[in-house]
């Protein structure tokens, strides 16, 4: 028994050093000490078959948790796992987050899916072994054989197959091990020279090293933040094409898709901000999605994208799944108005005042500096407070307040600081809110409230004259209202039977106008105002409707 089990050890001892030797010639930039990690003298090796990326069948060998290297026609090739562990073992090609679904579904990476960094792209020959990490992050989520030299992809102007995926996060050979998710790595950003240090710099070592340390972590703050906000907008877009959007909308402003459709598509207590995603803009992401022929987005207007067609067909549409969160809502009939579109909520507005440097002494006792965002009857109980905490009522007539240095400063006008000691508590309050900084939020229907710099712009009704002393309507701001633009022409239309445009903003590359024929007025505050139920207050120009004749 003991020359048995004597035997089986000295098996063992050698296969593991042949496996050793084998690595060591597949990967010559692994060092003897990353070598007796990724194949340990002691700890538990096992050796099994699977299927892999695309169903090939591999030899796996795998620790006590997680497979660390495969075999494949006889060539060894890393797992994701080992290579969160080792990122700089293979040259590393970097793709955006939404391309990560499609590789884990036996997808290639094709080259206009692979981001071209500022410093270019690593150097690699055809057959390559390469790693795949996503944009921010370089800890590999696939690993893949290059199909063509780097000076080949960028002669073929970056289209054409890249890489031969063998292995992604996800995939079955990931689910053999512990199924942990990939590490947040930051990418490489210091420059060669600020890597050289001289002996005068020994003694700022630490502090060098400390500042390296916070910049590390703010970059991986960065990283995360943005990864998890592509996939938000991922989530968000399939969700809102696969529920929500409707062929007969269609076509559909790319603006009123985003605040109509994906927002509502947005999960409770989560924000999507595409300026906070890897793709900053709107436009740029639809683009990368019609690349993918999901959609197909024109400029009908000049300057106004549209979405004009949806491909629901689309394998990566019909096998997202709708977050459970969502699942009951998506069951319950929707609410609808009269003409079979959705019902419309008017958002809930409410203005917000901001303390600014002049008025920062006046909140201080409160413990708000500048930039604390108030409500009116936050800022009313701040003040009254602040008044009777100083003993500033007047005495003699307790409808008054005498004026201290701090509101002196903070209220009055240099030409009043001398006639003025005393002020009404109505007048008190009135300048209180003058002299902070306006802001709003508004509350759309399902949605969390946003908060803006600035008062609210109302709905601008105009009357132009066109040639032939024609006249039309004009319609701005209504996509501040939760209002689709095109829905609305499109009612007016109807309504009066007048050709009706929509046009890009003046100024505004992102806003639209609506125009229609007419003096269309009085249709259209019956819409805004019955309908819509929208307060007059937040329309500008109904005055303007022409009056209505009296029949005798």
């Amino acid at each position: 028994d003991f020359a048995s089990a004597f035997y089986v050890a000295s098996q063992i001892c050698l296969y593991r050093r042949k496996l050793r030797t084998d690595v060591a010639a597949a990967f010559p930039a692994v060092s003897s000490e990353q070598l007796s990690e990724l194949v340990p003298n002691r700890e538990e090796l096992n050796v099994v078959k699977l299927y892999a990326h695309k169903g090939d069948a591999v030899t796996v060998y795998a620790n006590s948790r997680n497979p660390v290297l495969f075999e494949l026609e006889k060539t060894l090739y890393p797992t994701v796992y080992t290579l969160w562990s080792y990122p700089d073992l293979l040259p590393a090609f970097s793709t955006w987050p939404p391309v990560l679904q499609r590789l884990a579904g036996g997808a290639d990476l094709m080259l206009p899916g692979v981001m071209v960094p500022s410093c270019g792209l690593p150097q690699v020959q055809q057959g390559t072994l390469c790693a795949i990490t996503l944009v921010g992050n370089r800890a590999p989520v696939a690993v893949g054989v290059a199909t063509m030299s780097t000076a080949e992809m960028l002669a073929a102007g970056m289209k054409g197959k890249g890489f031969t995926v063998l292995h992604a996060y996800t995939d079955h050979l990931w689910g053999f091990g512990d199924k942990s998710y990939p590490p947040t790595i930051a990418p490489l950003v210091a420059e060669p020279a600020e890597l050289e240090s001289t002996d005068d710099d020994d003694k700022d070592e630490e502090g060098r090293d400390a500042l390296s340390l916070s910049a590390q972590r703010a970059v991986k703050n960065v990283c995360v933040s943005t990864e998890r906000m592509d996939e938000l907008l991922h989530q968000c877009f399939f969700h809102a094409l696969k529920c929500k959007v409707k062929k007969s909308e269609l076509p559909l402003l790319t603006s009123t898709f985003l605040r109509n459709y994906m927002f509502s598509c947005c999960p409770e207590g989560q924000q999507l901000d595409i300026k906070k995603s890897s793709y900053k803009k709107l436009s740029k992401f639809l683009q990368y999605m019609q690349q993918q022929k999901i959609i197909q987005v024109k400029e009908l207007n000049k300057g106004v994208e549209s979405i004009v067609h949806i491909d629901w067909k689309h394998s990566d549409i019909k096998s997202f799944v709708v977050p459970e969160v969502f699942s009951a809502v998506s069951t319950a009939p929707e609410s609808k108005c009269g003409d079979g579109e959705q019902l419309y909520h008017a958002p809930e507005i409410i203005p917000l005042y901001g303390v600014s440097t002049k008025m920062a002494p006046l909140f201080q006792e409160s413990g708000h500096k500048k930039g604390s965002i108030l409500s009116s009857s936050e800022v009313r109980n701040i003040i009254i407070s602040y008044v009777k905490t100083n003993e500033l009522v007047d005495e003699t007539n307790k409808n008054f307040v005498k004026v201290n240095p701090i509101l002196c400063d903070c209220l009055l006008d240099k030409w009043e600081q001398d006639e003025i000691s005393k002020l009404k508590w109505d007048d008190l309050l009135s300048r209180c809110l003058e002299q902070l900084q306006p802001y709003h939020q508004v509350t759309f229907f399902g949605h969390e409230p946003i908060v803006r710099k600035g008062n609210l712009d109302p709905i601008d009704i105009t009357i132009a004259q066109r040639s032939s002393n024609k006249k039309v309507t004009i319609i701005k701001n209504l996509e501040l209202y939760g209002l689709d633009p095109q829905l609305v022409a499109n009612t007016l239309q109807q309504r009066v039977q007048a050709s009706a445009t929509i046009n890009t903003l003046p100024g505004a590359k992102d806003r639209v106008q609506v125009q229609i024929q007419g003096n269309q007025i009085n249709h259209l505050a019956k819409l805004l105002l019955e309908e819509y139920q929208l307060h007059r207050k937040y329309i500008q120009g109904l005055e303007k409707a022409p009056k209505l004749s009296r029949k005798k």
